[in-house]
């Protein structure tokens, strides 16, 4: 059960007087999901109730539920078969809550507790379908800001079985806009971060496109790009450093993925130009992008993979990441370049020589302080959740 205001919600509780809540979903840093029925329309829906860091003051929470609210509003307009649908933005009390296609579904993320890593082809497609998703709502003005594995879903029963979207624009916003917080601190998931934002830049479609190249990366080999670390503090140096670990596994997506991963964001490609690469990885040039772009996620035999059925049992594995939010921005440093591997059909940007950088490390006050407010953070998050 997670608190609002003086008031507990949970299963049973109505939403705005129509969305009756009815098991939670998921939760983290930004709030809590839950699946609902909307009593008006008799459907399941999934609402999202947004919290916000508890150091914010009164005004920047203020100026941040109208926001949120202005953001739900126009992610409304992003109709994609990739992408859950956005039904509806209301308050409820203080807080605002978005109210989302509900799709029967495993995510990325669970599908990587069943199984070590994905089949590069498999990832690929995903990765397709994705992209053409973020590649519209880029032309609509919206950057998502929290691409990462727990917010692809795959249907994992019924007639959609198999169908891939990317979810959870709550904490996206529109182009242009001021975004509202501390200028010290970044919200998100680290281990997806692009460079730039883990050195308190701004998120933007260039961003995505990292943060979807470090998913994929993390689907083909098992482990996000700048490893795993429970100090969130020393994995957002690595980040900002762009010190990505060289790919193993990813095999006919490799040089895709490191065209994602660039450091430098004005040398990614496009999330249009990302969606096609990706789509010709799955079986060269001749490959039909609509074809890859409409087809649900199939096994060779014609089945939905195993890792995305209803009922595959979770391994004990260690999760790939934890979501905060709040954490303090890393030092301004020179960043690291991505390790780079040539392959065939796809134009390689001029080489240049890894830069390594120790200047701005912090100092042990500064880890100090920031080990700190992350505590704070995580404490917020506990009582939220």
């Amino acid at each position: 059960m997670a608190q609002q205001g003086q008031r507990i919600v949970g299963p049973d509780h109505l939403v705005a007087g129509r969305y009756r809540l009815r098991s939670k979903l998921g939760g983290g840093g930004m709030g809590s999901v839950w699946l609902a029925h909307d009593t008006r329309l008799d459907r399941d829906v999934a609402v999202k109730q947004i919290s916000f860091p508890a150091d914010l003051t009164e005004s920047a929470v203020k100026e941040a539920r109208a926001r949120a609210m202005r953001e739900g509003r126009l992610a409304g307009r992003l109709t994609h078969p990739h992408a859950t649908a956005m039904y509806d933005v209301t308050l409820e009390g203080d807080d605002p809550w978005l109210v989302m296609e509900y799709m029967p579904s495993r995510s990325l993320a669970q599908a990587l507790n069943v199984t070590e890593s994905l089949p590069p082809l498999q990832v690929a497609q995903i990765g397709a379908q994705v992209a053409d998703a973020l590649a519209e709502a880029h032309a609509a003005g919206i950057v998502h800001r929290d691409v990462k594995p727990g917010n692809i879903l795959i249907a994992d029963r019924g007639p959609t079985a198999g169908t891939v979207k990317i979810s959870d624009f709550g904490i996206s916003y529109a182009k242009g806009e001021t975004q509202t917080g501390s200028t010290s601190a970044i919200v998100g998931t680290p281990a997806y971060f692009a460079p730039e934002v883990a050195r308190g830049g701004d998120h933007t479609e260039a961003s995505d496109v990292f943060s979807l190249g470090a998913t994929l990366y993390t689907a083909t080999e098992g482990q996000p790009p700048f490893g795993i670390d429970d100090d969130a503090i020393a994995l957002l140096h690595r980040v900002a450093k762009a010190e990505i670990m060289r790919p193993t596994r990813s095999g006919p997506l490799t040089d895709v993925l490191l065209r994602m991963l660039e450091p430098d964001p004005s040398r990614r490609p496009t999330m249009a130009e990302a969606r096609d690469l990706l789509a010709y990885s799955t079986s060269g040039p001749g490959t039909s992008v609509a074809y890859v772009l409409g087809a649900p996620l199939r096994d060779p035999d014609g089945t939905v993979p195993f890792w995305a059925r209803r009922g595959a049992a979770p391994a004990a594995r260690r999760p790939h990441h934890s979501t905060v939010s709040g954490l303090p921005a890393a030092p301004q440093t020179e960043p690291l370049h991505s390790v780079r591997r040539p392959g065939p059909g796809l134009p390689q940007p001029p080489a240049f020589e890894p830069k390594r950088d120790t200047a701005g490390l912090p100092t042990p006050l500064v880890v100090a302080l920031a080990v700190a407010a992350i505590l704070v953070v995580i404490l917020a998050v506990a009582i939220l959740a």
